[in-house]
């Protein structure tokens, strides 16, 4: 094993009134189950210690620096503290809270950049929240990649929804629909493109990744009879890479390009936008889908759900997103 892959995976505790903190205790608790590699969970340890009481949990919880978190992990869930009030009440989320939740992503994205974990699991956060407590960023991504800027510089991070050999990139992401062709710029497809094969070859072991572009309109674009961003912006910059060396095709109508068995011949395909990516890839993998986030110079990975407020603190909910997001990370950061 190599020395990076003894370190161990952060993992922040997300909303504490949502479904993350249940997940990521309940999958401690069967730890050696599902053969799980040591974790060290950034967030209040008062908190988490009383949502593990309420889930009818047994085990104990240590304090520790991330460098004595694999040691410890066999016997205590190791938790990174972040000190503030974190009400214990699930499904109300509390303006108190906030602070603590980025205060913990801040700990884990430093920690894991200075190299004392080697990747992040992120647990679903709410934004409203966040935004009592100061949070300027659009969501959960845009602050990691500030995070990650180095001299003045941010990158451009890049989400990829992925399940076994099923991959999907969303080009645009939360934005009104509205305003997506304008979004859809010949320079955002390039730099969309060149993230998504160099990510693959590096971490995903994929030396020669065939990425496929889906058109933007009906029968992508029927040749400009049903739109024209197709001829205009999208084959252009299909072409682009192609010139750099890429393997490249498209744009394809997305009606028959996520058909799985078409959909498994490339090793990634790039939406246009959210639900044209999303619907796809969570009607053949609602609950075991992961969120990666590529252009980042860490590993991040998250379960592909939200808070789920209606079921926090129940014991109710699949784990299995979020430990195919541990699983996941873990695999990605083996040797890097």
């Amino acid at each position: 094993m190599s020395q990076s892959a003894q370190l161990p995976i952060a993992i922040t505790m997300g909303e504490p009134a949502g479904i993350g903190p249940d997940l990521l205790l309940r999958l401690y608790a069967t730890r050696e189950e599902h053969r799980l590699p040591p974790f060290i969970v950034y967030g209040n340890g008062d908190f988490l210690a009383a949502r593990a009481e309420r889930l009818g949990l047994r085990f104990d919880l240590g304090e520790v620096a991330p460098s004595e978190a694999a040691e410890m992990f066999a016997n205590r869930l190791p938790i990174r503290h972040v000190e503030g009030l974190v009400p214990d009440k699930p499904g109300d989320p509390s303006p108190l809270s906030g602070k603590v939740v980025i205060e913990a992503i801040a700990a884990a994205t430093h920690d894991t950049l200075t190299g004392l974990c080697r990747g992040i699991v992120t647990a679903p956060i709410h934004k409203a929240v966040l935004y009592t407590a100061g949070f300027k960023f659009p969501g959960h991504t845009e602050y990691l990649a500030a995070l990650c800027a180095t001299g003045g510089q941010t990158p451009l991070p890049v989400m990829m929804l992925a399940h076994q050999d099923l991959r999907v990139v969303p080009a645009t992401i939360h934005v009104p629909i509205a305003d997506v062709p304008g979004l859809i710029t010949f320079d955002l497809l390039t730099r969309t493109g060149r993230i998504v094969a160099r990510d693959l070859k590096s971490r995903h072991g994929l030396p020669a990744p065939r990425i496929a572009f889906a058109g933007l309109n009906p029968h992508a674009g029927e040749g400009g009879a049903i739109g024209t961003e197709e001829l205009g912006v999208i084959a252009p910059a299909i072409r682009q890479l192609v010139s750099e060396g890429m393997d490249v095709v498209g744009p394809i109508p997305a009606d028959t390009l996520f058909h799985v068995p078409h959909w498994r011949t490339y090793d990634a395909v790039i939406a246009m936008y959210h639900d044209q990516g999303l619907i796809p890839i969570k009607t053949v993998a609602f609950d075991e889908a992961v969120n990666v986030t590529l252009g980042l110079p860490i590993v991040r990975t998250s379960p592909d759900h939200g808070t789920a407020f209606d079921i926090a603190g129940t014991g109710y909910g699949s784990d299995r997103s979020f430990l195919a997001a541990i699983r996941l990370a873990d695999k990605l950061t083996r040797g890097i």
